[in-house]
């Protein structure tokens, strides 16, 4: 049985999606789900669910009971997720799962992000605990960008303090397709794999893009973070999220989500969604 745990996120939903049109039969798949929300987003695939609270240890011991593969998803609690993963590591390791796929952070072991943290303190409990492994550390997805979009047109700027540093991002259904690849194939076992996007670019060069495609004007304005954090506060973002974006944005300038690894492209064979596709597609 594989399992995938299933947040509000969409990446969860998207990798039960690619393990069907690999033809995983659904019966073979278990959706492990957070929330009420989170349990709709794979209600019509025809997989089993099961409810898990990563906070509650017995529910996940419960939920990972016969899973054979997991795929294990953080859930969005920053502050919380070491504990989280304490219960999912030691209920993985007590119900003998064969392979644990987690979702880490691209360049984990360098990544200054305040973000990176909890990923590697993460990656090292899986590591003592013998589990046999793979880490899938990911890029920023391309749809944190693109989902700002109609904001972006309507004010004509984008705001950030990344400077000129590149990001490697990707799409969200590029990062499933890669994480359903490795719960379908042998690809051997405590291996890293760093998925980054083929074309990085900087917050200029997708303001530039944006206009291009888009006939109206998008300018990128560089701030220092504090001057970030307090203007994505005027716009209505909690001090919390507004400073953990502008920590994002300073690492970024640092080259924290910057990447030339090709692990991704090798594992889908293919290339990954490019910065003009995304953001047509994304168009309103």
């Amino acid at each position: 049985m594989i399992g995938v745990t299933v947040t509000s996120s969409p990446i969860g939903s998207l990798t039960i999606d690619n393990l069907l049109e690999r033809g995983v039969p659904a019966e073979r798949i278990i959706a492990l789900v957070q929330d009420p929300d989170s349990e709709s987003a794979v209600a019509d695939k025809g997989v089993a669910t099961r409810r898990v609270d990563y906070n509650e240890a017995a529910t996940v011991h419960a939920a990972i009971k016969g899973v054979e593969k997991l795929l294990f998803v953080p859930a969005p609690d920053i502050g919380k997720r070491l504990i989280e993963a304490e219960h999912v590591v030691e209920a993985a390791k007590y119900e003998g799962v064969g392979l644990l796929l987690y979702l880490s952070i691209l360049n984990a072991d360098t990544n200054m992000m305040a973000l990176a943290t909890e990923h590697v303190g993460t990656e090292q409990l899986i590591k003592e605990n013998r589990i046999p492994h793979l880490f899938l550390r990911h890029t920023w997805y391309l749809e944190n960008y693109t989902h700002y979009i109609p904001h972006y047109l309507k004010t004509g700027t984008m705001l950030g303090a990344a400077g000129k540093g590149r990001i490697a991002a990707a799409s969200r259904n590029d990062i499933a397709e890669a994480a359903a690849v490795l719960l379908t194939e042998d690809h051997g076992i405590d291996r890293t794999f760093e998925l980054a996007g083929d074309e990085p670019f900087t917050y200029q060069e997708f303001a530039e893009m944006l206009t291009r495609l888009s006939g109206t004007t998008v300018n990128f304005e560089q701030l220092d973070p504090e001057a970030l954090t307090d203007a994505l506060q005027d716009q209505g973002l909690s001090l919390e999220v507004a400073s953990m974006k502008s920590d994002r944005d300073a690492g970024i300038a640092r080259g924290d989500l910057d990447s030339v690894s090709s692990d991704l492209t090798d594992l889908i064979h293919r290339p990954s969604l490019s910065l003009r596709e995304a953001i047509s597609r994304a168009l309103p």
